[in-house]
């Protein structure tokens, strides 16, 4: 009897161990399939993907963020109803637009030299364009510099703040996370009392010695 009860106990302890080991891959593979729901989750205020061949995101009702668009997007854009498109790539937009109804803006940046003077000139252009209509901002791939001021507009005139607005950089999806990293620098020691005090105010910049500053003044000497 005895004998009869220590071989059903390692029988079942056998069952036990096969079917632990049977359940491991269907626990990993839930795991894994619960992490990637977990991931995919996005929160509702970040900008949300339109068509990622182009990198298109609609920020607001009133703005939207690509890479560089071609000929062959503007009817997309177009049916959004794109009013001005702002560029900040080196490369101006006539080639692909050519709606002479749609004001474009070109102010070319580089992340790796941006100054306050460029965040303010880009900023105030953004809120004077939405007041016309729905706007798009854009550079080459629509990921460092387009985020850099997507992510400056969420802080200044949407009041997230600073690790909000690096959160979206990151994990938006818009890519280029190893060349963000002066726009991140950029972002985390910009003063932003002193850049909404500039736009509001209507300066160039924070400081009275930048170089569009000193222009100023130096007109304003010679104009009579």
């Amino acid at each position: 009897m005895n004998r009869f009860l220590q071989s059903l106990r390692l029988t079942l302890a056998a069952l036990v161990f096969f079917a632990a080991l049977l359940a491991l891959p269907l626990s990993m593979a839930w795991g894994a399939t619960t992490a990637a729901v977990v991931q995919d989750v996005r929160p509702v205020h970040w900008a949300r993907p339109l068509d990622r061949r182009i990198n298109l995101y609609r920020m607001a009702p009133d703005l939207y963020r690509s890479a560089l668009p071609s000929a062959r997007d503007w009817p997309a854009l177009q049916a959004l109803g794109i009013a001005t498109v702002i560029n900040f790539y080196q490369r101006g937009d006539e080639q692909w637009l050519k709606d002479p109804q749609v004001v474009q803006v070109h102010l070319p940046l580089r992340t790796d030299r941006i100054d306050d003077a460029d965040v303010i000139e880009a900023l105030r252009s953004i809120r004077q364009a939405q007041s016309r209509g729905r706007v798009l901002i854009h550079c080459k791939h629509g990921q460092n510099r387009t985020g850099l001021m997507a992510a400056m507009y969420r802080v200044i005139y949407q009041n997230w703040s600073k690790e909000q607005a690096l959160a979206e950089m990151r994990g938006g999806g818009f890519g280029g996370q190893e060349r963000m990293a002066d726009a991140e620098r950029y972002l985390r020691e910009a003063d932003i009392p002193a850049l909404r005090l500039a736009l509001a105010s209507g300066a160039c910049s924070t400081s009275t010695w930048a170089l569009c500053a000193l222009r100023e003044r130096l007109l304003g000497m010679i104009e009579p």
